[in-house]
Order: C-alpha cells, then structure tokens, then sequence
C-alpha cells in the first residue's frame, strides 16, 4: 500500500461514498500539496461537497482512505476527527450558518473558544481576521442586522481565526450577487495564498475554478479527465441556479 508523499497536505486514494444505494462518489482519488489552492469543479449534484466532507472528516466514505498532513483520516474515530476538524481545518459554504445569539467576533472566534483558547486570545485572533475583511466596525453586531456579504464575510474569519492548515471551501459564492461573489473570492485567494494555506474550493463556475493553482473536474461523483465536460454542465447549473 503506498504511503502518501510527505509534501502533500491532502491525500486520498479510492474513495467511494453513496447514499440510500445510490453511488456519489466512485473511485475518487486527489492529492493535494501544502500551499496549493485547488478546484473541484463539476455542476450541482457532481459529488463536489460530499468530496470536501470526506476529506475534512465530517464523513466517512464507504471505501477508500484520506490523510490529511500524513493522518489517516479514515482510520479515526468519530471523535478523533471532531478534533482533527476543530484544531486543523476550516470550512465555509454557500451557507454562513452563524450562531444567531453570537455577536460577529464571537462568531469569528467560536473555533478558538471551543479549542480552549482563552478567551483574550480568542477575541484578539477573531478581530485580526474581522479587520482584514473591513468587518471590525460591525464586530459587536449580531448576524440578523447584516447583510448577506456581511454575514459570509464573517463566516470567512470564523474559518481562517485558527489559522487552519487546511480550508475547505464549499460553493462560498454562490449565494452572493455577481459583485459580491467576485468581491468574496478575491478576499479568500488573498488571504489563503498569504498564510500558505492549502484550500480546496468546490464550484460550479469555471470562472471561480479558473482563479485556482489546479482544478479536478468532477461529473456524475467520478474524476473526468475531460473538464470541458464538467465546465459546460457546471455553466448550465450556475445559470439554471442564478
């Protein structure tokens, strides 16, 4: 059985996933090196989020195995993963999925304070990211007063506060307006390809695909090595979801 290469912060051989007998994922295998900003293009219903849940842990595939910085992820119990996730891993999706009662910092800093990071600390790391994303005038607000870019733009910081070593990043545009959408990527290239941090970015747009070091086409949960395929199909499920 091969070991995964050691610059290669992501790793995952054969992996198939299904749910209620149906197949979503059919022997998908990815690497991923430290630093590296990679895409999983495919249109809505490719596998592309079910892809990102293995390989953070959230899942376990049906079959297959996921190391992340050289940890078996396939092997660990389900609490072993939680932690994995909290202490080493970010995520934001299409959803900002923020904690209603929560002002934004504490929002931002939610993955520290569950860590056990003092709460100083906490705040300190939650307000450095809230600042880069001109969110620190809003910092005391709660979810419901801002507004949707607002709102994913605090989600973002609640997912780089760690910082993470890795970013899981799940269509984060594709509730947002052109602009805002635009505005949004450009925020989370700039910030992980400062910090080193390796991402993977589901998407549908092959624009957003096109901003990444490498991109993986995904149609029907399996790799394609025809994209064209993936970002013809992707375009039609952007434009049938806009």
């Amino acid at each position: 059985m091969a070991a995964p290469p050691d610059d290669d912060a992501l790793w995952a051989r054969s992996l198939h996933c299904s749910r209620s007998g149906a197949p979503v994922l059919t022997d998908v295998s990815l690497a991923v090196r430290t630093g590296e900003v990679v895409a999983v293009l495919g249109p809505r219903g490719s596998g592309k989020t079910t892809l990102l849940q293995c390989l953070s842990g959230q899942r376990l595939a049906d079959g297959g195995e996921v190391h992340l910085q050289g940890t078996p992820v396939h092997l660990l119990t389900a609490s072993r993963r939680e932690r994995l996730r909290r202490e080493r891993t970010g995520w934001i999706g299409p959803e900002p999925a923020l904690v209603p009662e929560l002002t934004v910092w504490e929002n931002a800093a939610l993955p520290l304070m569950l860590r056990g990071t003092p709460a100083h600390r906490a705040r300190a790391g939650a307000m450095e990211w809230l600042e880069r994303l001109d969110m620190d005038a809003l910092a005391g607000r709660r979810p419901a007063s801002l507004s949707r870019s607002e709102q994913q733009r605090t989600a973002l910081a609640r997912a780089l506060a760690g910082p993470p070593d890795v970013l899981f990043a799940d269509d984060p545009t594709a509730c947002l307006h052109r602009a805002e959408g635009a505005l949004m990527l450009r925020t989370v290239l700039a910030a992980v390809r400062s910090h080193g941090i390796t991402t993977v970015l589901a998407t549908c747009d092959p624009g957003v695909a096109a901003r990444a070091n490498r991109t993986v086409a995904l149609v029907d949960g399996r790799r394609t090595d025809a994209p064209a395929a993936a970002e013809a199909e992707g375009l039609a499920a952007c434009s049938l979801s806009v």
